[in-house]
């Protein structure tokens, strides 16, 4: 039984980049924006180490830190942050209904969706345990700090493949562990990787466990599924490039979305097929997924939503 009814004028669901973006160009349009941070507040860049690719850091910046100072700026102008999750929609009219927790019940005249996406790993303890450490999810991220060093990537499609391509231009040498005998990638990916010298290609590979010294990565160990002949690859980074999930199960049937869970945007804009409904960040964007491509879209949907409010304001 939900036990609080709220009404706000610009709903904001989730944090990170975009949503903090989102949160501080709504607040400076007086839209007096609810944001709520999700489950893991500051998303995805809570979760890394240094930042050294975003504008405005010319001495990089700690993830959480950054993700603190984007907090804290949407506060002073005014944004109400709260700790919590949506967990269910009613997009079938205005203002639209969204449930907390479970247990609060808010209606919004606009919704701003920045839930993001989630790294798919392989679920190894030590994995998770070297997250940060040599342990990475995003090539472009973090390929920097393996300048000269032998990495190993995991995956067989087209985004195994050119984080692979990008890392051969920084590393020494790439390992690239397939599972199965063949790609998945496009032949254009794939012939992009046979064309790259310094990519070793291990078929029929799958990662038993990351090898490290207590602090750092310092091998993989893997095993051929076809001779179960077990051995250690020596490397100094282990990238994994096995796809992300968007975080988009609750808007399933209210909103459109693509075969994989990514909400569909009408183009040029941060639109969705439910009018007052607005997403940005790595919900709707399956191809670049940085911080700074995320922020931009957090712009856009708060003056997607602006417009939107003051249209309406006028019709009324």
């Amino acid at each position: 039984m939900n036990k609080e009814t709220e009404h706000v004028k610009c709903l904001i669901i989730g944090s990170g980049p975009a949503g903090y973006t989102a949160a501080i160009y709504a607040a400076r349009a007086d839209l007096k924006p609810v944001l709520y941070t999700g489950i893991v507040p500051g998303g995805q860049l809570t979760q890394t180490t240094e930042v050294e690719n975003f504008p405005g850091y010319p001495k990089g910046i700690l993830g959480p830190e950054m993700m603190e100072e984007f907090r804290q700026q949407a506060e002073r102008f005014g944004t109400d942050i709260r700790f919590g999750y949506a967990t269910s929609v009613d997009f079938s009219e205005s203002p639209h209904k969204v449930i907390i927790d479970e247990n609060v019940t808010l209606t919004a005249d606009a919704v701003i969706i920045a839930t993001g996406a989630s790294a798919k790993w392989l679920g190894l303890e030590s994995e998770q345990k070297y997250n940060g450490f040599g342990v990475s999810a995003c090539a472009v991220c973090d390929g920097f700090f393996f300048k000269g060093q032998e990495v190993a990537i995991v995956g067989a499609g087209d985004t195994a493949a050119e984080e692979a391509t990008y890392l051969a231009k920084l590393c020494s040498m790439v390992h690239m562990l397939v599972r199965r005998d063949v790609f998945r990638a496009s032949k254009a990916m794939e012939a992009r990787v046979f064309n790259t010298a310094n990519i070793e290609v291990h078929y029929n590979t799958e990662t038993k466990e990351i090898v490290g010294d207590g602090q750092n990565v310092t091998g993989v160990k893997v095993i051929n599924n076809r001779t179960q002949v077990e051995s250690v690859i020596n490397v100094t980074g282990f990238f994994v490039a096995i796809g992300h999930k968007p975080n988009t199960d609750i808007f399933k049937g209210w909103l459109d979305m693509d075969d994989t869970g990514y909400l569909i945007t009408k183009p040029g804009s941060t639109h969705t097929n439910v009018d007052g409904v607005f997403v940005c960040g790595d919900a709707q964007d399956k191809v670049y997924r940085q911080a700074v491509t995320a922020a931009g879209t957090g712009c856009m949907a708060a003056l997607d939503a602006e417009r939107y409010l003051a249209e309406r304001e006028y019709r009324v």
